[in-house]
């Protein structure tokens, strides 16, 4: 591979380039980017943290014109996705004229019509959100060229498969598709079959190879009402520089972000009870200088943070594929990382799990627990998860929606979009 010189790219697409550091393609972008230039449907099966983001919008930017209508569409599950991928098409359309707006539920669909009506060329946005504005004739996708399904099998996880192929048999038949997944269930490849012209496939990742290679997997057995112990005494010996802590549930989010703040750490929470202004305030203090994130699943993909060292689960997942989506949120583009997880003596089983469905080898860690004094834990002394509070794997238990609640305004397009079904919901409500 070399720079993004062999593209041909135009020159305000290249000076972006290097106002954000983006020196030479990452493998995903270098196999992509052409193939999307050629005028290609195309299939990317990628792990995470690779530049996929870049792989499809540094070629969408390149084949656009300002003065085109709103031509491009990127669909993703969730709404912090959407804000990640939209702030990386602002800084890549700097200076082309390009110009994106962002759509999800959950923020005033007043101001995102606004926005609509002063004319964009791409819209990036969750399914719901973007089937609420396509029906009140606010997002007229007659003249799509580009659709982009992105985290296609966490759209699949979340129930919405129906709502994408309604997006799409909206669109016209003669557009091109990409998608991009970490895995391709057969329900993504069935879509792929249905939608997209001889598409051309990569496989950046092999299924054995889901995680990158730069990051340290270990686990530590704790008794289940012993886990805040644990969990403190492992940062308190691996002293972690930047860490996400993981959690099943929003109360023990909530709990363990008391916890840590009462030790002094530096902590945000971020999780589905709480609203969009309070999420992005979290992100941007975790961003800027805290320590600690304690999250539920919303924060496994699509959070593009630098300098992230460790990811830790407190509660460690069922499913070996959300495993792989929480721990990409480390080792970023080539740095290190360390995932450590803390298991319950019955649910050692998870960890041969996830070591063979994805080929890894994880760790134990043995930590000296004796220091911990548990008059800090308050009231609440123990973490009261069981395993019936858990969530189902394949992220069946995540599929939280949002309804947008009461009647529809007359669409303005005349009814031209089939009508989904009502009480289809957005994710974000609950996560």
């Amino acid at each position: 591979m070399d720079n993004f010189e062999k593209f041909k790219l135009s020159k305000e697409l290249n000076s972006a380039l290097v106002e954000i550091g983006f020196k030479e393609p990452t493998e995903v972008q270098d196999k992509a980017i052409p193939i999307i230039l050629q005028g290609k449907d195309i299939i990317v099966k990628s792990k995470t943290g690779t530049g996929k983001t870049g792989a499809f919008l540094i070629p969408i930017i390149q084949m656009l014109k300002a003065s085109d209508p709103l031509s491009a569409m990127v669909i993703v599950p969730t709404r912090e996705l959407a804000i990640q991928v939209h702030s990386v098409l602002k800084k890549l359309a700097r200076g082309s004229g390009i110009r994106g707006v962002l759509v999800y539920g959950g923020a005033s669909i007043n101001v995102q019509i606004d926005r609509l009506r002063e004319g964009v060329n791409i819209v990036i946005g969750t399914p719901g959100r973007t089937i609420d504005l396509m029906e009140r004739g606010e997002i007229d996708v007659s003249k799509i060229k580009f659709l982009v399904l992105d985290e296609a099998d966490m759209m699949l996880d979340l129930g919405f498969i129906d709502d994408i192929e309604l997006i799409i048999k909206s669109m016209p038949r003669e557009k091109q598709m990409m998608l991009f997944s970490a895995t391709i269930p057969s329900r993504i490849y069935g879509l792929s079959q249905r939608y997209m012209k001889k598409a051309e496939s990569l496989n950046i990742s092999s299924d054995q190879e889901l995680t990158v290679d730069t990051i340290s997997h270990s686990y530590g057995i704790s008794d289940r009402a012993h886990k805040i112990r644990t969990l403190v005494s492992y940062i308190e010996e691996y002293k972690p520089r930047k860490a996400i802590i993981f959690s099943d549930t929003k109360q023990n989010a909530d709990y363990l972000h008391r916890v840590l703040s009462r030790l002094g750490y530096q902590a945000a929470v971020i999780h589905g009870d709480m609203r969009q202004a309070q999420r992005e305030r979290s992100l941007m203090d975790f961003r800027q200088n805290l320590q600690f994130l304690v999250a539920t699943n919303v924060a496994s993909r699509g959070l593009d943070i630098t300098g992230i060292s460790h990811i830790i689960n407190y509660d460690t997942p069922l499913d070996p594929f959300v495993y792989v989506h929480r721990v990409g949120r480390s080792a970023r583009m080539g740095a290190d990382g360390v995932a450590f997880s803390i298991v319950v003596p019955e649910e050692q089983y998870v960890i041969r799990d996830i070591e063979n469905s994805v080929s890894i080898r994880m760790k134990p860690v043995y930590l000296d627990e004796s220091k911990f004094d548990d008059s800090i834990l308050g009231p609440r002394g123990s973490d009261r998860s069981d395993r019936s509070e858990r969530r189902s794997p394949s992220g069946g238990g995540f599929r939280g929606y949002h309804s947008s609640g009461g009647r529809r305004p007359p669409s303005r397009s005349g009814g031209n979009y089939p009508q989904r079904s009502r009480g289809r919901r957005d994710y974000h409500s609950q996560h």
